[in-house]
């Protein structure tokens, strides 16, 4: 079949590889000039299946009403005259019940467990160099309450299979040294040594280069316009391209990737996707004393931010922001950003010189992603991975390659339906 994937990030790569691989010829069309160079562009680089737990839990309301009007806050919600943020709203609210809690996590370590093992077998098949390293996340709790409260969702984890081990401060410092000066502050820890980390938009980059070289077209700065749906299915789609025209594309079937964008692009068709776009902050830093710097990846439970060593880089990344589709960089995060991470490090690396970035996450309210049909028969989707997009983005490619071809996805007891 004829294929178009629209979106050039980790998740429409690596659905053009697994598309083109079972023999479809496949288009990838994607507005900016390169792939990778919005939402998958500068992330944490965690590859962390063992904290597949959603935003929405039975703690996080009041957490959020606490942190309304901080500029600075993990999470940070600006109201707006926008009816698609307050439905968005109360759809997380009802995911915030234990209930849906628990069944939202059972579905997103199934989707990142196997994603994980999808992209340790294109590493080993494709010898992609992305900074990555096998040495596990640490996730470290300076509040005892916010680590007691940790521990049903770890219990939870490794009932189905994943290693979340509970650590002691003193463990922690021997996984990283680098946080010795931190040993007294620590309340507790888990630790998950099949987890990874690496450079998001080197993989994607090296990805895209194997793909090009099996056949798969890319098509850069190409702005989709709009689908066109004949006779009830799927028939072509409208773009502008670089020269200021339209174009028309012809295809049998056609991928939509866009993260956050999704949505609008499928409203005008009745597809109506529980998408809101989370605004994630990085910053990004040049190592100068690496015997300081940390080789292992952290999530720092206070503020909810995550670390990852990509060879002499040190970067720092997390927060979200619901604020519309707004790119502005806040310099309150910003700054709170480079304030952790020199506490946290101090003297490893050139803290006068951050590089800041700003990337929109598609997030759904439950966290759990949207892979499959729509009501348009040949049309798909694969989007809504919220801040799991780099940990699931190697094998939500398989899954949605797996359902255009009609086989039974490797992943059971999820919907793909959209």
């Amino acid at each position: 079949m004829r294929v178009l994937v629209l979106g050039g990030g980790i998740i429409g790569v690596a659905s053009a590889w697994f598309l083109r691989r079972d023999g479809h010829d496949v288009t990838l069309i994607e507005r900016q000039s390169g792939v990778a160079l919005e939402t998958s562009f500068a992330n944490a680089g965690q590859i962390s299946v063992s904290h597949s737990e959603p935003w929405a839990n039975p703690g996080a309301p009041l957490k959020i009403l606490q942190w309304l009007g901080k500029d600075d806050a993990p999470l940070l919600v600006r109201l707006r005259l926008e009816p698609n943020q307050w439905l968005w709203g109360l759809a997380f609210l009802r995911e915030c019940l234990p209930g849906r809690n628990a069944a939202n996590i059972r579905a997103c370590l199934r989707i990142s467990a196997h994603s994980r093992g999808v992209l340790q077998q294109l590493r080993r098949e494709l010898a992609i160099e992305y900074d990555h390293l096998e040495r596990g996340i640490v996730h470290f709790y300076t509040d005892p309450s916010h680590f007691e409260a940790s521990l049903k969702a770890s219990a939870l984890m490794r009932e189905l299979g994943c290693d979340r081990r509970i650590v002691t401060a003193d463990e922690v410092v021997r996984i990283e040294p680098a946080l010795a000066h931190m040993r007294d502050r620590i309340a507790g820890a888990d630790y998950c040594a099949e987890d990874e980390s690496g450079d998001i938009f080197k993989f994607t980059h090296g990805l895209a280069q194997h793909a090009a070289a099996r056949g798969v077209e890319f098509r850069f700065n190409h702005t989709v316009t709009r689908l066109i749906v004949e006779g009830g299915r799927f028939a072509a789609l409208e773009a502008v391209g670089p020269d200021g025209w339209h174009q028309r594309f012809d295809a049998d079937a056609a991928v939509v990737a866009m993260a956050s964008y999704s949505r609008q692009i499928l409203l005008p068709l009745g597809v109506r996707l529980p998408l809101y776009p989370g605004k994630g902050y990085s910053a990004t830093f040049e190592i100068t004393d690496a015997a300081l710097a940390p080789t292992v990846s952290l999530t720092d439970d206070e503020y909810k931010i995550a670390m990852s060593r990509f060879g002499n880089r040190l970067r720092v990344a997390g927060t979200a922001e619901l604020n519309g589709f707004s790119r502005e960089l806040n310099p309150a995060r910003c700054e709170m950003l480079t304030r952790r991470l020199e506490q946290l490090f101090p003297g490893a690396c050139d803290y006068t010189r951050p590089r800041y970035w700003t990337g929109l996450r598609p997030v759904t309210p439950s966290n759990v992603p949207l892979i499959g049909r729509t009501r348009v028969p040949n049309l798909y989707v694969n989007t809504g991975h919220g801040t799991l997009g780099w940990t699931m983005g190697a094998g939500s490619g398989q899954l949605i390659a797996d359902v255009v071809a009609g086989r039974r996805p490797e992943v059971e007891g999820l919907s793909y339906k959209v």
